[in-house]
């Protein structure tokens, strides 16, 4: 979930490669949850409640998915802040746009 578009379209072209695909959603509001995702990638700075987010989140991602919070390295607090709310881990918005391939290797190995 991210209203960043360009970083959307970014990952977007990174999961293509990976052989993935990545639905963009801009509001929990608008996220299916009749197939469970894999994982869940929150952009905790596009979210004006980002642990209603979460929760949204971990409803779509259902018992056996992921939910990655991510948000600018200086928010440190509001990352521990995402996992204390049920986040499965969080990370910063350069090692999602850097290092997507590894972090879903590390969240949810295949």
């Amino acid at each position: 979930m991210s209203s960043d578009l360009m970083a959307s379209s970014r990952l977007a072209g990174v999961a293509r490669g990976l052989g993935d695909t990545l639905d963009v959603r801009a509001s929990p509001a608008v996220v299916a949850t009749d197939t469970p995702y894999d994982v869940v990638l929150i952009d905790i700075q596009s979210c004006p409640d980002p642990a209603a987010a979460i929760a949204h989140g971990r409803q779509a991602a259902g018992a056996a998915g992921k939910v990655v919070a991510f948000g600018p390295h200086v928010w440190k607090d509001r990352l521990d802040a995402a996992v204390a709310a049920g986040a499965d881990a969080a990370a910063t918005r350069g090692e999602v746009m850097e290092g997507l391939a590894a972090l879903l290797d590390r969240v949810a190995p295949t």
